[in-house]
């Protein structure tokens, strides 16, 4: 067994945080997972993990649970689902700056992350009274014919370290109301806000009484063997993955084989177009917090960036003087906007990245690491602009990092064309104030991402709006619209109330 770790200031604040929220020290204490802080490198505990034995019991319990679930009227697990956005509204200074130090975001986008985790709770809630099925015409007299729409298994969830917490509330919340159980596999370089997540949603049951049944919400905190077992077990027919597309492919495949439903949340090689007429002030601002928000850890960060040959030389100086004075440090301190890479892994990806382009020629602004913040173990780096002259090289595929590919455009057709040249299809924007370029852009023949905005950037969706995309961004969708039906199975009823029995299509069979 692992000691526990020296008690640093940080260390000592995360357990403070950890019990404030209600998370026993045995579950972060004397473990072989070293859970770190991207902020200064340091190990802030040791989180027991558990075998692919645990897992297979954890989704045991679970589906033991969904039985008694699903017959649970939607409304009442509505009430469920609107007593965990109480525990998280209460819960949620703590929680946030639990997923600045462990993730490293600046706290607004800490606290934001527990906000749209009270908002997906405020939105379910809602959808408890609103499972809607169709009642469709019938061709046969004396008939009536609907689809409704029944609670599905248990839904499985893998999460990644860039939102450790909101992407479970996305689907939980979801899934919760629709009459599902839910077994949780988050990040392991993010297990401690999964830990408090679970005990906060715990406290929810508590209060929610007898009805919720042991093993609603199930937490399983390990590696890649815990992981496969989500994937493979028969018992979970729904499991919602995000991560890379990399991990897309692996996972795919043996969902396909089981005939399991696969929610793919995988990579974003996102681009924003610059046209003629855009408010340039408007587009500096939203590329700006698209491409160097989270370090340009979202899978909707921005990646490329076209802008119109009559007002590159304009915009782009404008963007460097920005990329160069952007201040980058703790995330816990006044004025930052950027904070670390999540670790080494990431910083040499950047670093690969960024001598691929110096390669092409390219010119590369920023990128280097930034010295003398946190420890030997943290990665601070500048953002990096690059100006290519062609679109090529590493700007066609995804780097987690905060890159920036700039090309000129000298048609709109042109700059669809290069959005839509990646392997990703996840989101993307346009700044203009013409009407046509932005319908074009939004329509058949304009992106073919899931996401498709106008004079705003593609980063910071809404839960309101189904979250997804295209290609190898996996095509699934989360959090608001319909996705709710991925949580449900269909079932097509027809209802005779008459005394004969006519066939569909004119068949005669008289017996």
């Amino acid at each position: 067994m692992s000691a526990t770790p020296a008690a640093t200031p940080l260390v000592s604040e995360v357990d403070q945080l950890l019990q404030s929220l209600g998370v026993p020290r045995a579950a972060y204490n004397g473990g072989t997972l070293a859970a770190r802080s991207p902020i200064t490198g340091e190990v802030l505990a040791q989180v027991p993990q558990q075998s692919a034995a645990d897992a297979t019991a954890a989704i045991g319990r679970a589906h033991a649970a969904f039985t008694a679930w699903r017959n649970v009227p939607a409304p009442r697990r509505g009430e469920l689902v609107r007593l965990l956005g109480e525990e998280l509204r209460a819960a949620k200074a703590d929680l946030g700056l639990l997923v600045t130090i462990e993730a490293g975001k600046i706290p607004s986008e800490g606290l934001g992350e527990v906000q749209e985790m009270i908002d997906i709770c405020d939105f379910a809630v809602g959808l408890s009274r609103q499972l809607y099925g169709l009642t469709i015409a019938t061709e046969r007299p004396g008939h009536r014919m609907m689809e409704t729409w029944h609670p599905l298994g248990v839904c499985g969830v893998i999460s990644a370290f860039n939102f450790p917490v909101a992407v479970w509330s996305w689907n939980a919340a979801l899934a919760l109301v629709c009459g599902d159980s839910v077994v949780w596999k988050p990040s392991e370089k993010t297990p401690l806000t999964a830990l408090a997540t679970h005990a906060i949603a715990q406290r929810a049951i508590a209060r929610f009484g007898a009805d919720a049944p042991e093993g609603l919400l199930e937490l399983i905190v390990g590696q890649r063997d815990i992981g496969e077992v989500l994937v493979d077990d028969a018992r979970v027919p729904v499991l919602s993955a995000t991560g890379s597309t990399a991990m897309g492919r692996a996972v795919g495949p043996r969902l396909a084989a089981r005939f399991a439903r696969g929610i793919l949340e995988l990579g974003g090689n996102n681009a924003a177009i610059v046209a003629p007429t855009a408010d340039l002030n408007l587009a500096l601002r939203g590329i700006a917090f698209a491409a160097m928000g989270t370090a340009g850890q979202r899978c909707t960060t921005l990646r490329r960036l076209f802008v119109h040959e009559s007002i590159y030389d304009q915009l782009v100086p404008q963007l460097a003087k920005v990329y160069a004075n952007v201040q980058v440090g703790d995330p816990r301190t006044a004025g930052t906007l950027v904070g670390p890479l999540i670790d080494r892994m990431a910083f040499d990806g950047m670093q690969k990245a960024l001598e691929q382009s110096r390669a092409l020629g390219a010119t590369v602004h920023g990128g280097g690491r930034v010295e003398g913040v946190g420890g030997a173990d943290a990665y601070y780096v500048r953002p990096a602009l690059v100006e290519l002259q062609k679109h090529e090289g590493p700007a066609l595929h995804e780097t987690f990092a905060p890159i920036l590919y700039v090309v000129r455009y000298s048609s709109i057709d042109e700059a669809i064309a290069m959005n839509n040249a990646v392997g990703a299809g996840l989101s993307s924007s346009i700044f203009t104030l013409n009407v046509r370029e932005a319908e074009l852009f939004m329509s058949a023949a304009g992106s073919d991402c899931g996401i498709a905005n106008v004079n705003i950037g593609p980063s910071g969706a809404e839960i309101g709006g189904a979250f997804g995309g295209e290609k190898e961004t996996g095509g699934g969708r989360e959090a608001g619209s319909d996705s709710w039906k991925a949580y449900m199975r269909r079932a097509t009823n027809t209802i005779n109330y008459s005394t004969a029995l006519p066939l569909a299509q004119g068949v005669t069979f008289d017996v």
